[in-house]
């Protein structure tokens, strides 16, 4: 908080205010919010530690009104329809939505007789995340729509199967391949990663080879038997229909086997194609302009350096210009010229990485991933199942903030607009950060009772 409280200073650093106290500052500001944080840590470790497990159905109840209400009356600020305004003070519901989420989860996750095998109970979670997820959709508000999606990790820590959470990461990194390679090329990508995928999981070399053969054989009959009648199909599209004319035949053969691994690698490869070919129009219709157009300049697909690219330009030339060990304090040519925008609070790494240089930027990074250690390690310890998985709930989201926000400054992730945990400017963020990390600290407390 106090390296926050210093970059706040330096990124709006004003001459006419040289009072880093002064309230007319967003430093003065956020010294304000770090002593109502600290206000609220206290009472925090005060409340009853199964207060929180009993209550907290009534609190994701409320916070799930509270982002309905935000949806109807809620302000405008950069797009996003996420603030409600109480006299000089906005509160963005969202941030709190994330802990009542992460509170909900572990409540549910750790009742007697859940199981995260059971469709029942695996719905039901997914119910829990989906609910804010859709809300703050509706807000406008992508980048703190997609910290839902870090909950995964605590699926994956109540039982989820390994294989699902890597087939997600898969489905992710398809849906940007999709973006960048024309969908029969991924038709055979994906045709050859199944079938490796169902020698390696069945051994059964002969079937693969047999398989293999029947798509060549219906691939090279429709483009050349087809063209015999003037009739031309391009050879992917043989490809594909040869892909498509297979399942049947694999899924006859998983019954007749009776190998539900095979229907499970056909399931994941018709999934796979209906996400590639569904890529387009998601692109097209779920996402604002301004979204495609960073995404696409992420890509390397189109540039525009004055446009929809110029955040990120900014910010890397600020890093960069920062070198080893910084310009210093206050001497930031980037930060002073007011270049980069949202500084103090999306953008606030470029400001330590200006600065302070590399020693700077790798100590937060350092910070960080100490306090991450941490949290783990108070999660791993506790007694009650409630409190390690909210633990590891607090994990997920402080760390999908961490990654999402220095990668967007760095140019490895598309700029969605999260803040940067203790160190952006703000006080909805800093406040619901300050409680994540206290309920855990008071469940570690009474950890013994």
């Amino acid at each position: 908080m106090l390296i926050g409280i210093v970059s706040v200073y330096a990124a709006g650093f004003n001459e006419d205010n040289i009072s880093i106290f002064d309230f007319a500052n967003r430093s003065g500001l956020q010294i304000l919010w770090v002593g109502v944080a600290c206000l609220i840590a206290i009472t925090t470790m005060t409340i009853e530690s199964r207060f929180y497990n009993l209550f907290t159905g009534f609190f994701y109840g409320f916070m799930l009104l509270l982002m309905v209400v935000t949806l109807i009356f809620g302000k405008e600020v950069n797009g996003n329809k996420s603030w409600l305004s109480f006299g000089p003070v906005g509160i963005q519901t969202v941030e709190f939505m994330k802990l009542a989420t992460a509170l909900l989860l572990a409540k549910t996750m750790s009742a007697y007789g859940f199981k995260m095998a059971n469709m029942k109970d695996f719905l039901q979670v997914f119910l829990i995340v989906l609910l804010p997820f859709g809300l703050t959709l509706l807000q406008h508000d992508t980048g703190s729509a997609l910290v839902f999606s870090s909950f995964i990790i605590v699926f994956y820590r109540a039982g989820l199967k390994p294989w699902i959470v890597v087939s997600c990461i898969f489905l992710v990194f398809l849906f940007i391949l999709a973006l960048l390679v024309e969908p029969y090329g991924i038709v055979i990508i994906m045709g050859v990663t199944c079938i490796g995928i169902f020698v390696a999981m069945t051994r059964k070399y002969r079937a693969a080879l047999i398989l293999m053969g029947i798509i060549t054989v219906i691939t090279l009959a429709l483009h050349l038997g087809l063209a015999q009648l003037d009739i031309y199909i391009d050879l992917y599209e043989s490809l594909l229909i040869a892909h498509a004319a297979v399942i049947p035949l694999g899924i006859i053969y998983a019954f007749w086997r009776k190998i539900k691994s095979v229907l499970l690698i056909i399931g994941f490869f018709i999934i796979s194609i209906g996400t590639t070919y569904s890529v387009d129009y998601v692109f097209d219709n779920f996402l604002q302009e301004h979204q495609r157009r960073r995404i696409n300049d992420l890509l390397g697909i189109e540039s525009d350096l004055r446009g929809w690219g110029y955040n990120v330009h900014q910010s890397k030339v600020a890093i960069g210009s920062g070198g080893f060990l910084g310009k210093g304090f206050l001497e930031g040519t980037q930060t002073k010229g007011n270049f980069i925008p949202e500084q103090s609070t999306d953008f606030i790494f470029c400001t330590v990485g200006e600065e302070w240089g590399f020693l700077g930027a790798a100590l937060v990074v350092g910070l960080y991933l100490l306090l991450l250690a941490r949290l783990l390690n108070v999660a791993e310890r506790q007694k009650s199942l409630f409190a390690k998985l909210y633990g590891y709930g607090v994990v997920s989201i402080i760390f999908f903030h961490i990654f999402v926000n220095i990668g967007m400054t760095i140019g490895i992730m598309p700029v969605v607009g999260i803040p940067l945990p203790f160190v952006s400017y703000g006080g909805s963020s800093l406040w619901a950060f300050t409680i994540l990390i206290f309920v855990l600290l008071n469940l570690d407390v009474s950890r013994y009772e």
